[in-house]
C-alpha cells in the first residue's frame, strides 16, 4: 500500500446532499455549480486505483449534541437546527461517492480532523506521510487540515476544484492562504503517489 492517504472531508449528507438542509442554500448551490460530487467521486476512485488509502471525514454529534462546544459560532446552528447527529441520514457520506467498508471513518466534534479523533493513530499504523485531502467548506475543514497536516510534518495536497465554500470568494481567498502550507493540484491533474 502507497504511503499516503485521501481524506475526504465533511462530504456528509446534511452539507452537500440535495435533500438536506444546506444543499438546498448556498453550499449546495457551490457544491453543483462547481461539480464537487462527481470531481470527488472521479479522484477517489483514482486515489484507489493508486492503491491509496481513503478516510471520509465527518463532523457529528451525539442526539443530545453532548460534545457541541456551546458558545461556538460555528456550530451553535447545528444544535439550533437539529442537524449532525451521529446516527442519522444526514451525518452518512453522500452516497454517490461510493464509501467503502474498508475506508476509515473518522468523526469529528470540532473542525479539525486532528482534534480528539482516531486520525494520528491511523495515520502512524500505517506510515502516513501525505496527505490528500477535499471538501467543504475550503476555508474551515479544509484549512485546518492543511495547517495541523503541516504543522505534524505531513505533506499536505489539497484538490482544489473537489472544495467549496458558501462563496466563490471565500473559496478564493481561503486557497490563496493555504498556498503557504500545501501542494494545490486538481482532480484532473493529481497524481497520486
Amino acid at each position: 500500500m502507497s504511503n499516503s492517504i485521501y481524506l475526504v472531508l465533511d462530504m456528509m449528507n446534511d452539507l452537500v446532499h440535495t435533500d438536506g438542509p444546506n444543499g438546498k442554500a448556498a453550499y449546495g448551490e457551490q457544491v453543483r455549480g462547481r461539480g464537487v460530487i462527481e470531481k470527488t467521486r472521479l479522484a477517489i476512485d483514482k486515489a484507489r486505483a493508486a492503491g491509496l488509502r481513503i478516510g471520509f471525514v465527518r463532523v457529528g454529534f451525539s442526539p443530545d449534541y453532548r460534545e457541541c462546544p456551546p458558545n461556538s459560532p460555528i456550530f451553535s446552528g447545528a444544535r439550533n437546527n437539529g442537524i449532525f447527529k451521529l446516527g442519522t441520514w444526514g451525518t452518512e457520506t453522500h452516497p454517490a461517492l461510493g464509501q467503502s467498508p474498508q475506508d476509515f471513518d473518522i468523526v469529528k466534534h470540532r473542525v479539525s480532523p486532528f482534534y480528539a479523533t482516531s486520525l494520528e493513530a491511523i495515520l502512524r499504523a500505517h506510515g502516513i506521510q501525505r496527505i490528500y485531502c477535499s471538501g467543504i467548506s475550503t476555508n474551515a475543514v479544509v484549512q485546518a487540515t492543511v495547517r495541523d497536516g503541516h504543522d505534524r510534518d505531513y505533506e499536505v495536497v489539497v484538490l482544489e476544484d473537489c472544495c467549496c465554500a458558501l462563496s466563490a470568494e471565500e473559496h478564493e481567498s481561503a486557497m490563496g492562504n493555504l498556498k503557504r502550507f500545501c501542494k494545490i493540484t486538481s482532480s484532473a491533474d493529481v497524481v497520486f503517489e
